[in-house]
C-alpha cells in the first residue's frame, strides 16, 4: 500500500481498502476482471484514482455506478464514503457474481448490486449521483446516465484527456437531454504524482426535468463499447 493511499482513503477504511485490493490482485485477476499486469499497480492505477471522485459527491448522496466492472469507481467511493449509498450497475453475471462475494465479505451493508444494463433501470429509479469509468464517449454516456439522473443530481464520470473534445462532439446531446454545460475537473494536484480528470454534467434547468425522459441513442464515430 502506498503513502498516497493514505491522503485519500480515511484511516478508519483503510482496512477495507486493503482488503479490496487483495480480492482485486487474487480472485479479480484469477476471474479475469483485472489483469495479471495490473495487479502490482492497483493503488496508483485504480484504487487511489477512483478514491479522489469522493470529494465531489455530495454527503449521503444516492450513487449508481454504471457498468461497474469490478467495483471501479463505485465499490472504491463506498469504501471511502460509509455516508453514500451505492449502487452498482453491470449486466455480467461474473462480474456481478465477483461484486456481490465483495461487497458481503467487505460488509458493505450500503452497498447494492444490480444485474442489468443502465437503461433497464430508466424509467424506475433515480439517482443524486451518477458515476462511470471508461464506459463510452461522452455522447452515448449521457443517453444511458441521466435518465437515471434527479433533478438535482449529476452525471459525475472518470474521464481522459480528450474529455474536452467529447464535450464538444456530445453538443446535440447535451441541448436535446436540457444539460448544463459540462464541468471538466482535475483532481488530486498537488496530492497525488498522477491527478485524475473527471466530468460533471448537470441539467440546465431542474425545475422542468420530467420522466419519462427521452434518452437519444446519438450516432458515435467513436470506438464502439459495450452497454453498461
Amino acid at each position: 500500500m502506498p503513502e498516497v493511499a493514505r491522503r485519500v482513503f480515511p484511516s478508519d477504511r483503510m482496512p477495507l481498502a486493503e482488503r479490496y485490493a487483495e480480492l482485486l490482485a487474487t480472485d479479480g485477476v484469477v476471474r479475469g476482471l483485472i489483469g495479471p499486469r495490473e495487479a502490482p499497480r492497483l493503488w496508483d492505477r485504480h484504487l487511489v484514482n477512483c478514491a479522489l471522485l469522493a470529494d465531489l459527491l455530495p454527503p449521503g448522496s444516492t450513487v449508481c455506478d454504471i457498468g461497474s466492472g469490478a467495483g471501479l469507481p463505485g465499490l472504491v467511493l463506498a469504501i471511502a464514503r460509509a455516508d453514500l449509498r451505492v449502487t452498482l450497475v453491470e449486466p455480467l453475471l461474473r462480474r456481478t457474481t465477483f461484486l456481490e462475494e465483495a461487497v458481503e465479505a467487505l460488509g458493505l451493508d450500503h452497498v447494492e448490486v444490480v444485474r442489468g444494463r443502465a437503461d433497464a433501470l430508466h424509467g424506475r429509479r433515480r439517482f443524486a449521483v451518477v458515476t462511470s469509468r471508461a464506459v463510452a464517449p461522452l455522447d452515448r454516456l449521457l443517453g444511458w446516465s441521466m435518465p437515471l439522473v434527479e433533478p438535482s443530481g449529476a452525471l459525475v464520470a472518470m474521464k481522459g484527456s480528450s474529455i474536452r473534445e467529447e464535450i464538444e462532439g456530445a453538443r446535440p446531446v447535451l441541448e436535446q437531454m436540457g444539460c448544463a454545460e459540462p464541468e471538466v475537473l482535475v483532481l488530486g494536484e498537488g496530492v497525488v504524482p498522477s491527478t485524475t480528470v473527471a466530468v460533471r454534467v448537470a441539467w440546465a434547468d431542474p425545475g422542468r426535468v420530467s420522466w419519462p425522459l427521452t434518452a437519444p441513442e446519438p450516432k458515435s464515430k467513436s470506438k464502439r463499447r459495450r452497454r453498461p
